[in-house]
């Protein structure tokens, strides 16, 4: 009998950027989640500031203990960036033509985008709310 290796990709939509605090809140919580099912957990992430700060290198080796992994993509390599062709697909096939009054309204379009295409090519996606202002 043949197995084969299903990864799971995650991408995440936050309405006005992410600031230090709740990108660690963000991380905190997928090093629990892995230490808490056993199971490793890989974020493949670019070279954004908020994502090597000092603050957040002090937490990488924590992070590994519990199980998250953290891998940075080469500089100027959008290409290898899996959320890059997403976007490409979803301004292309699903928000072209389209005008938004606000950020919110665009937002919105987007989670319906990505789940249509997600049905389109039966995967799941799961919505998560996410309170960016909650303290760590």
């Amino acid at each position: 009998m043949a197995s084969s290796l299903t990864a799971n990709r995650f991408y995440g939509l936050v309405i006005g950027g992410v600031n230090r605090k709740s990108y660690i809140q963000i991380m905190e919580i997928e090093a629990q989640e892995a230490e808490k099912f056993g199971r490793i957990r890989v974020i493949v992430q670019d070279n954004g500031p908020i994502h090597r700060c000092q603050e957040v290198q002090q937490l990488w080796s924590k992070w590994e203990y519990m199980g998250l992994y953290i891998f940075f993509l080469p500089k100027y390599c959008s290409e290898m960036n899996p959320i890059e062709l997403e976007w490409q697909h979803l301004k292309k096939d699903e928000l072209s033509g389209q005008m938004f009054d606000d950020e919110l309204d665009l937002a919105y379009a987007v989670i319906n985008g990505v789940k249509a295409r997600g049905e389109r090519g039966k995967h799941s996606t799961e919505r998560i709310k996410f309170n960016s202002y909650s303290s760590v």
